[in-house]
């Protein structure tokens, strides 16, 4: 399966964004998601995922609240709302598909998008 991020760029802090994660060359009902995200400097971390019939989500703490993981398998893609962004949660954020159970941890994943720049501004 490929896989594409996009709807990042440029927030004030306090604002929203959406992610989209758009699968081709295989069904992503297929597949587990999870969305990651990578600071300057930083280790890439675990952000959100989703298990393949939308009947389990899980987040990271610090975004726990503000974001919230979906997934429309009849169309393909996966989307991560992102709400009271904060200056921190600036990265570049990845997409990651997986068979068998979601997981938390980025080397689980098989399959990975190319990621969209989130920037948000203080």
């Amino acid at each position: 399966v490929q896989l594409q991020a996009s709807g990042g760029g440029l927030v004030q802090a306090g604002g929203s964004l959406r992610l989209s994660c758009t699968a081709s060359g295989r069904t992503v009902s297929a597949y587990a998601m999870g969305w990651f995200r990578q600071a300057p400097g930083k280790e890439r971390e675990f952000v959100a995922r989703i298990s393949r019939s939308s009947s389990s989500t899980y987040y990271a703490d610090s975004v726990k609240g503000r974001f919230t993981v979906s997934r429309n398998n009849a169309e393909n893609m996966v989307f991560l709302q992102m709400s009271s962004l904060k200056p921190e949660d600036t990265a570049v954020y990845y997409c990651a598909a997986k068979s068998g159970l979601p997981s938390t941890v980025s080397y689980d994943y098989e399959y990975w998008g190319q990621g969209t720049q989130v920037t948000v501004s203080s």
